[in-house]
């Protein structure tokens, strides 16, 4: 390879100091000249006009220089072998006129590099065509090269000298670190486990939700065992040529054994693991080949080459049986949601180096983000930082984490959204009614803060405080349905009309419902069972399809269950505001007045308790003059609230 590049580098040199040298003789010749006859330079020099001719080194060739400084040069050419002096005899000019001085005849000496010139112009052009030949054959081979190296391995090589990222920068998964610290011992000390006979795990299969860190376990395990890590996706096995993926394969683990001890990583395996002629994802020989490859090559380890496979994915279960068998993947790790113990230490791992204020209280946004994931924290972190900076403070306040925590989950407040008098007055009753519900069920979860900005793609939010529970009872069910209804039943108590905008409400209340009745056997008539077999994405909680398994008897059933259960939390929300009617035009009312209500000053508007002086609204304050509730025989037009209004047809 190495004479291979001193062999191109020795032709450019070549072609470059051809090149130089032909521009360097051009440039050295004499400059553009006016050419005269012999008989014409015979009288000017009889007129005293010629101060000097100089006879070049050829002897074919004169230069005129006259007497007068502002006449340009001329130039003779001689023909024949004759000397200047004899072709000017014949003109009448005999040689004691040269005695005179009048002109000075001088000749040039031969330069040594004229022959040289003269071969370079004659075998330049030569040299051209060899050397574009030349250069069109090396990048021929160049090409067939890379055609050649389809079958190398993509995988990008991390040597364990300068670990960036270990356990440490690690949190919320601790049972998973556990069970990868034994991998890290066994890279460092692999005697402390042959000399009883055991066998390291082969292949690990890390298995969780997008966003919860596999591939960033997979790297401080890389960290903290200071070996070679091969880090490849899935999808770069697959080529167009049959084949090529199965010679990737051979290929990555030939160099994981020349660097052995070493960890593998490939993520999202489910690219090529699929379980063959499953038929998901469609009939491919070449993804067929890589699976073969990578059964074969991962079974046929030899005992004493340290090389441990780790793999990541979301998808576990359309990987293929024979992938997942002892000898492969022998163990699997779930890495799951953190809860909020797990949450609370991901948020001080990324809030590590940045200027936090005293008020923020870590504890509090680990509660106030149930089902985030490390990468949402991460996020969460990152927009309030960047909030901080866009408002010039020097320090990161629990407000800007507030306000991010609300950016990730809805997207940010669009205050510019122009709306009517009737639309803002329609959506603080919408969202009172949700939070008046909640407030008086003792089920319902714990209201943190209720608005009319429009944020998103809803019109207003009532934000609650979700609690890490693994098991829902019925009567929470009940309550959740109740309060989802609490907006639509305000709309109809107040306006006697219904809008577009608990359309996303009945979504969430329909499949709740339906939930309880099919999935939870919370159904008194049809008892303990479960109707519908579903198919769903394991960790992406998303239905393929449902087996129907019960009779159109039993469907008719399901529906007035459904009905029933929805129609009793309709009469419920119905008669909690109804029975708290001014409670709702007070936090309606208030609503219109500062928009945003937090939960302590909410429990004190509906409590009748005395409102703190830091949330009076000035009289100055433009939103003093909205309009007043309606009564209920004024029906705005309905208007969508939670969702934005359908795209017309084209």
């Amino acid at each position: 390879m190495n004479s291979t590049r001193l062999t191109r580098w020795l032709v450019y040199l070549l072609i470059g100091a051809a090149v130089v040298a032909v521009l360097w003789s051009y440039s050295s010749a004499p400059t553009a000249q006016n050419e005269i006859p012999i008989s014409k330079l015979a009288q000017e020099i009889k007129a005293n006009e010629v101060a000097q001719l100089v006879v070049s080194s050829a002897g074919n060739e004169v230069t005129v220089i006259y007497e007068k400084p502002n006449r340009q040069t001329s130039r003779a050419s001689i023909s024949g072998v004759s000397s200047v002096e004899e072709i000017l005899a014949t003109y009448g000019i005999s040689s004691e006129a040269y005695a005179d001085g009048k002109p000075v005849i001088t000749y040039e000496r031969p330069s040594q590099w004229s022959g040289i010139l003269n071969l370079v112009g004659i075998f330049l052009p030569a040299i051209l065509i060899i050397g574009f030949f030349y250069f069109i054959f090396r990048q021929a081979q160049g090409t067939n090269n890379q055609a050649m190296s389809f079958g190398k391995s993509r995988a990008r090589m991390f040597t364990g000298d300068h670990p960036t990222v270990g356990f440490e920068d690690v949190a919320g998964c601790d049972e998973a670190k556990e069970e990868l610290q034994e991998i890290v011992e066994f890279l460092k000390e692999p005697e402390k486990f042959v000399s009883f006979g055991a066998r390291i795990p082969k292949g690990v299969l890390l298995v969780g939700s997008p966003g919860t860190g596999k591939t960033l376990l997979a790297k401080a395990v890389s960290g903290e065992a200071g070996v070679p890590f091969f880090s490849i996706a899935g999808s770069e096995f697959v080529e167009m040529f049959v084949g090529v993926g199965a010679s990737r394969v051979r290929d990555l683990f030939e160099q994981a054994k020349r660097n052995s001890p070493c960890i593998i990583f490939i993520d999202e395996i489910d690219a090529v693991g699929r379980q063959r002629g499953a038929g998901l994802g469609g009939s491919h020989d070449e993804r067929e080949q890589t699976l073969n490859q990578i059964l074969v090559e991962m079974d046929g380890f030899d005992t004493d080459v340290h090389v441990i496979i780790l793999a990541a994915t979301n998808r576990p279960d359309i990987l293929d049986p024979a992938l997942l068998r002892p000898g492969r993947f022998d163990r699997r790790v779930v890495i799951d949601r953190p809860d909020v113990r797990g949450r609370e230490a991901i948020f001080r791992v990324h809030l590590r180096g940045k200027p936090i204020a005293g008020s923020v209280d870590v504890n509090v946004l680990a509660k106030a983000t149930p089902g985030f994931v490390g990468a949402d924290i991460e996020n969460t972190v990152n927009e309030a930082a960047l909030l901080a900076a866009r408002q010039n403070k020097r320090s990161i306040s629990m407000s800007e984490f507030h306000e991010a925590i609300e950016r990730v989950q809805l997207g940010p407040e669009r205050k510019s959204r122009i709306m009517s008098d009737e639309e803002k007055l329609l959506t603080a009753y919408h969202e009172s009614g949700h939070a008046l519900v909640g407030h008086f069920l003792p089920n319902a979860q714990t209201l943190r803060k209720v608005t009319i900005i429009p944020r998103g793609m809803a019109g207003g939010v009532t934000w609650y405080m979700d609690e890490d529970i693994s098991f829902v009872t019925r009567s929470k069910f009940e309550a959740m349905i109740a309060t989802a209804l609490g907006g639509r039943v305000a709309e109809e108590i107040v306006f006697g009309d219904v809008t577009t905008g608990a359309s996303n409400d009945l979504q969430q209340v329909t499949r709740l419902a339906i939930a309880m009745v099919t999935q939870h056997g919370m159904s008194d008539e049809l008892g303990l069972r479960v109707y519908g077999e579903k198919q769903e994405l394991v960790f992406l909680g998303r239905e393929i399809s449902e087996q129907r398994d019960y009779s159109d008897a039993v469907a008719e059933k399901i529906d007035d269950e459904v009905r029933q259960i929805i129609d009793r939390a309709h009469a419920l929300a119905t008669k909690i505001l109804t029975d708290n009617r001014d409670k709702l035009d007070l936090v309606s009312q208030r609503l219109l007045e500062v928009e945003t209500l937090e939960a302590a000053e909410f429990a004190a508007i509906v409590e009748g308790k005395e409102l703190p002086a830091s949330s009076m609204p000035s009289s100055a304050s433009p939103k003093a003059n909205q309009p007043k509730p309606a009564e209920p025989s004024e029906r705005p037009h309905p208007s969508p609230l939670d969702r934005p209004p359908s795209p017309s047809p084209a």
